[in-house]
């Protein structure tokens, strides 16, 4: 085992080492007042619970206009104008916004999968590092024990 090998590899593996730092905590930094918002709105409106809002106000809305007694209902069946507007128009906000978020969402995956090559191929380096330590460790106590075994059978 040459001894070179091993400094060479530890300077190489000393190259590679940068700070630490964590790609969440950055990425947040990063983003824009508007595009936190986008990011929050995408989180909100993908949930389950934004779901039920929506199929309640939906079910309340059609179930009061076709249900209620004529002389209350605000959007009569079956065209339910009203709520098809107000609904459009929730879709056309979303749509761009949540869009946004998801490109967001989609730079900092793509942040975190950098990052996560970065620590593997450091940790590859270093385990090489380790392994060739381990080789020269094995080779000088296999010297030390032929040694012991020559100075037994030679007193």
């Amino acid at each position: 085992m040459n001894i070179n090998r091993i400094r060479d590899a530890h300077e190489e593996l000393n190259k590679l080492r940068k700070p630490i730092h964590n790609v969440n905590v950055r990425h947040k930094k990063s983003l824009k007042p508007l595009e936190r918002l986008a990011v929050k709105l995408t989180e909100h409106v993908g949930s389950v619970g934004f779901f039920f809002i929506i199929f309640g106000w939906t079910v309340s809305w059609l179930g009061w206009n076709t249900l209620a007694p004529k002389g209350i209902r605000f959007d009569p069946f079956p065209a339910f104008v009203l709520w098809l507007f107000i609904s459009n128009m929730i879709q056309i906000f979303l749509m761009p916004l949540i869009m946004i978020g998801q490109n967001l969402q989609g730079r900092h995956a793509e942040s975190r999968a950098e990052s996560d090559f970065e620590v593997n191929v450091r940790a590859e380096k270093e385990i090489e590092v380790i392994l060739l330590h381990l080789e020269h460790q094995n080779d000088l106590i296999m010297k030390i024990l032929r040694t012991m075994e020559n100075d037994k059978k030679n007193p």
